[in-house]
């Protein structure tokens, strides 16, 4: 199938041959011809799938075909909601670059930075709004935001709202919406409250599962070091040393631990910054077009700051915490062995983590194997800290895009220890040797 095939518009369709695409990716494939019959659809998988072209593509070919809105000031008629700066960014991305040959008016809104350019933009009227919970809440409390004309509600990553503890925001929002809409669902995971939220808000929907998760690690040589949690700096130097890497993620369960293993690696020499919720917009971007350069530095990120981050060429992520729920680590990998290319994920286990390293070998259906780790050299000493580094300042773990912290847990940190044994990408892919022509624009995850 091609996207000709699929009856997109024409201005659709010229937008996507001119970025070089020919061939829709499954979720693609499977998603927009219902989509483009208005239909409400509930679809699972991962990141790199395309999964926000699957949605992008149908609502900029139904709006064209609807044709402009009507009276004097464009209504919202598509709300497109996301856990994350970053991947509401990149979706207006996608949006911008689909429909350039429209006259259609996107705009993305978010926390973190000030509201007043936002507003103005809204004032000046809008087909399709992009957004966080936190900041659409806002703005609709302020009454900038009238939700009574849309018809088209996609919520992204609906696993991650829930860990972001946007749920009371999302029902919020939902409740201002018309009941009679289409509703498109996009979840990597489905823990019983994101099930029970999409019984609640789809009306007879389609059901579209992508990419099991084995599908997602083949290309992915996974691997483990037991390490004692004192000793994980020094093994990650030695690591980053030692190993051809072009472009690496590591990542850290939190924000004060992302900005202490990233100042450590420049103790060191190397080049790293941290990006998470607590850092700025504008920061947060320098720093994601540092990690886009010819010369990126490695870039230490929570989960949440990761979400939407969607880079070619990563080809190593060191889980230099491991996560709580096993999900999360399948995320993590999830950020290399993209596109047809290999990629390589180290885990480090200290003692406590051994119950989270069972969860996800579970989840994968297979143990990881042990790196076994040559011993740590002298040269790979970490300096020591600077006494007003962020390490000796109370952790600041709010951030204005958090509402509170998730409430589950998978996995049990007091478990006695195992013993040791034995992947825009998100764009639409492009078909035969035009793979390799340009990377794929910017699109969502995970």
């Amino acid at each position: 199938m091609t996207f000709e095939e699929l009856g997109l518009a024409q201005p659709i369709l010229r937008a996507v041959t001119a970025e070089g695409y020919l061939t829709p990716t499954p979720i693609q494939a499977k998603s927009i011809p219902h989509l483009m019959e208005g239909r409400d659809l509930l679809g699972s998988a991962q990141t790199g799938t395309g999964k926000t072209a699957a949605f992008a593509l149908p609502i900029l070919h139904r709006l064209t075909q609807a044709g402009p809105s009507t009276g004097s000031v464009r209504r919202i008629r598509v709300l497109i909601l996301a856990p994350t700066r970053e991947l509401a960014s990149q979706i207006g991305e996608s949006l911008r670059v689909y429909g350039a040959n429209t006259t259609l008016r996107q705009v993305v809104i978010f926390g973190g930075v000030g509201q007043q350019p936002q507003v103005r933009a809204l004032q000046r009227g809008v087909d399709i709004l992009v957004a966080t919970p936190g900041r659409l809440v806002d703005l609709m409390n302020q009454g900038y935001v009238d939700l009574k004309f849309v018809t088209t509600f996609v919520l992204d990553e609906a696993d991650r709202m829930l860990d972001m503890g946007f749920m009371p925001d999302l029902r919020r929002v939902i409740a201002k919406l018309p009941t009679q809409r289409q509703t498109v669902f996009f979840s990597a995971t489905m823990p019983s409250a994101i099930e029970q939220l999409a019984h609640t808000i789809l009306k007879n929907p389609i059901r579209v599962e992508i990419a099991p998760i084995k599908a997602n690690t083949d290309l992915i040589v996974q691997s483990v070091c037991f390490i004692a949690k004192q000793q994980k700096s020094r093994l990650l130097v030695q690591f980053l040393r030692t190993q051809e890497i072009a472009r690496a993620i590591v990542f850290a369960r939190t924000k004060r631990g992302a900005d202490r293993i990233a100042q450590d690696l420049n103790r060191c020499g190397i080049a790293a910054e941290a990006m998470h919720g607590n850092k700025s917009q504008s920061h947060r971007e320098r720093t994601l077009a540092s990690f886009k350069s010819d010369r990126p530095p490695i870039l230490v990120a929570t989960d949440l700051a990761a979400r939407g981050i969607d880079v070619d060429n990563v080809t190593h992520v060191f889980n230099y915490d491991l996560p709580h729920e096993p999900e999360t680590y399948v995320h993590r990998i999830g950020r290399t062995g993209r596109a047809g290319a290999t990629g390589i994920a180290v885990a480090f286990c200290d003692h406590e983590e051994r119950a989270y390293l069972r969860a996800i070998e579970r989840l994968l259906r297979k143990n990881l194997e042990v790196d076994s780790a040559p011993p740590l050299h002298a040269s790979t000493t970490i300096p020591p800290r600077a006494p007003d580094s962020v390490s000796d300042r109370p952790a600041d773990n709010s951030t204005n895009e958090r509402r509170r912290p998730p409430r589950h847990r998978t996995g049990n940190p007091k478990s006695a220890p195992r013993s040791s044994g034995s992947g825009p990408a998100n764009g639409p892919h492009r078909s035969g040797p035009s793979q390799n022509k340009r990377p794929a624009p910017n699109s969502s995850h995970s």
